[in-house]
C-alpha cells in the first residue's frame, strides 16, 4: 500500500522572490518534506524555481575541491583564498540587501571588484542615466493610470510571466502598442508596428519626427508616417507608458538605445504624460545595486579597497572582460536564488569560492574551490528586495525551515576570519 501524502501548511500571501515583479499574492504550500507549490497562479517562472527547492537539497552540505567539509573549515578556507588573492572579483551577486551590505564590506577588505550577474543589462540602463538622465514610471502609476502601454522591441512575458497581469485595471481598457516586434501572445488588447525594423534606425527616426522634421523629407518616409501615426496616439492618450527590456537591447550599445527612449519620453512631456519602465532586476541585481551605491556613491562595476579611492569602471570592469583578460586572481561567486553556474571565461588555475543555491553543480577544477550551500530569500530566510520599477522595497518571510546559512552571515564570518588572520 503506497505510502499517505505528507500534509501540507499553506502559507498566504507569500512574495515571490524569483522576479524582480515580486509578486505578493502567492497562496504557497509547503510540504512536510520541504517541496514547495503555488496553488493561486499558473506562473512558469515561479513553478521552475520552486522545483529547484527540495528537500534534499535544503540540507546540502559545503565542500573543499568536491570534498564534504563543515561551514567552519570551508568558510577558513575561503578566507585563505580572499588573504592570499590581490585582485579578487565578487560575481554573480545574486543575492537580497543585507547579502550585498555584508559583501560590500567583505569587499572593502579585500580589494575586490563587484559586479552581478546581469551586469550588462544593469550597466546599460546606469549608463543612459548618467549620461542622459531618465523619466522612469512605476508599476502603480502604469496600473493606475495608463491608457496606453508601448512596448518596445521585447515580449514581456517571455521573462516576467504575470506583467500584464499585474497592470490590469478594472477602471480603464488599456492598448497595447509593440513596436519593432511582434505582439506578445500574452497581452489583449494588443496590436504591432513596424516588424523587423533596425532599433537604432527607427529611434533615431522618431526623434527627428518629435523635434519637428517632416516625414516625406526623412529617409524612410513610410516608417518616419507610421510614427507619425503613433505619436498623435500618444497625444491623445491620457498617460502612456513606454516599456523596454535592457537584456534584449542590440548591443554592444544598448545604453544608446536606452537613452533615446528616454530623449522621446522627455520630449513628448513637453505637451503630455508619459514615463518608462525599465523589465530588469533580476536574481537581486537591483537590490545590490542600490545597496553598493549608497555605500559607496558608485553603482556596480566598481572596484573598493578600504583606505584608498573607489575606481568605477563600467566597461573594463565587466566580468566577462576581466575574465577574458585575465585581470583577477580569485573569484567569489554568489548565486542564491538558482543554480547558476560560473561563467564559462573563468580559468581552471583561479581559484573560487561559491556560495550558491544548494542544487548547484560544479565541475571538476584544478585551482582550490570552496562551495558553501546558503539560502534563498523568501524561501529559507527573511530578506528584502527591490521590485523593478525601485519604489518599492519588499520584505521576505521565509517559506520553509532548512539549516542554510545567509550570504550576509557567511560573508560576515569570511570577514571576521580574515581580520583575525592578519591580527595574528
Amino acid at each position: 500500500m503506497p505510502d499517505s501524502p505528507k500534509p501540507a501548511r499553506a502559507q498566504s500571501p507569500w512574495t515571490c522572490p524569483f522576479c524582480p515583479l515580486l509578486c505578493d499574492d502567492i497562496a504557497l504550500d509547503v510540504s512536510l518534506d520541504a517541496r514547495m507549490s503555488a496553488t493561486n497562479t499558473a506562473c512558469p517562472r515561479l513553478a521552475r524555481s520552486l522545483a529547484s527547492m527540495n528537500a534534499d537539497t535544503a540540507h546540502n552540505q559545503p565542500k573543499i575541491n568536491g570534498k564534504p567539509t563543515d561551514i567552519a573549515s570551508a568558510v577558513s578556507q575561503a578566507a585563505a583564498i580572499l588573504m592570499q588573492s590581490h585582485r579578487p572579483l565578487f560575481g554573480g551577486l545574486a543575492t537580497d540587501v543585507a547579502g550585498a551590505r555584508a559583501l560590500y564590506e567583505l569587499a572593502a577588505h579585500s580589494g575586490a571588484i563587484l559586479d552581478h550577474l546581469h551586469g550588462d543589462s544593469l550597466t546599460a540602463t546606469t549608463l543612459a542615466l548618467q549620461d542622459r538622465g531618465a523619466l522612469f514610471t512605476t508599476l502603480s502609476e502604469v496600473r493606475s493610470r495608463a491608457d496606453l502601454i508601448v512596448v518596445f522591441g521585447c515580449e514581456p512575458s517571455r521573462r516576467y510571466p504575470r506583467f500584464y497581469e499585474r497592470l490590469q485595471s478594472a477602471q480603464r481598457e488599456t492598448k497595447i502598442l509593440f513596436v519593432g516586434c511582434d505582439g506578445d501572445t500574452a497581452a489583449t488588447h494588443a496590436e504591432a508596428l513596424l516588424l523587423n525594423t533596425n532599433t537604432f534606425d527607427t529611434l533615431a527616426l522618431w526623434s527627428a519626427l518629435l523635434e519637428g522634421r517632416e516625414p516625406n523629407a526623412l529617409t524612410d518616409a513610410n516608417t518616419a508616417r507610421v510614427l507619425q501615426a503613433l505619436t498623435e496616439r500618444i497625444r491623445a492618450a491620457h498617460y502612456t507608458a513606454f516599456v523596454y527590456e535592457p537584456a534584449v537591447l542590440p548591443g554592444p550599445h544598448a545604453a544608446l538605445a536606452i537613452e533615446a527612449i528616454h530623449q522621446i519620453v522627455k520630449t513628448l512631456n513637453r505637451t503630455v504624460r508619459a514615463g518608462v519602465l525599465a523589465l530588469t532586476g533580476d536574481d537581486g541585481a537591483l537590490s545590490v545595486n542600490q545597496a553598493v551605491t549608497w555605500l559607496s556613491g558608485f553603482p556596480l562595476r566598481t572596484r573598493v579597497t578600504a583606505g584608498l579611492p573607489l575606481d568605477h569602471d563600467p566597461h573594463r570592469y565587466g566580468t566577462q572582460t576581466l575574465l577574458q583578460r585575465h585581470e583577477i586572481d580569485a573569484l567569489l561567486w554568489v548565486s542564491s536564488f538558482g543554480p547558476e553556474p560560473m561563467p564559462d571565461a573563468l580559468a581552471d588555475d583561479i581559484p573560487a569560492i561559491v556560495l550558491a543555491h544548494p542544487a548547484t553543480a560544479l565541475d571538476e577544477r584544478s585551482a582550490p574551490t570552496v562551495f558553501i550551500p546558503v539560502a534563498t530569500p523568501g524561501v529559507d530566510s527573511s530578506g528584502h528586495l527591490f521590485r523593478m520599477d525601485t519604489s518599492v522595497v519588499a520584505p521576505l518571510v521565509p517559506a520553509r525551515e532548512a539549516a542554510l546559512p545567509t550570504v550576509a552571515a557567511i560573508a560576515s564570518e569570511l570577514l571576521q576570519s580574515i581580520r583575525a588572520g592578519r591580527t595574528s
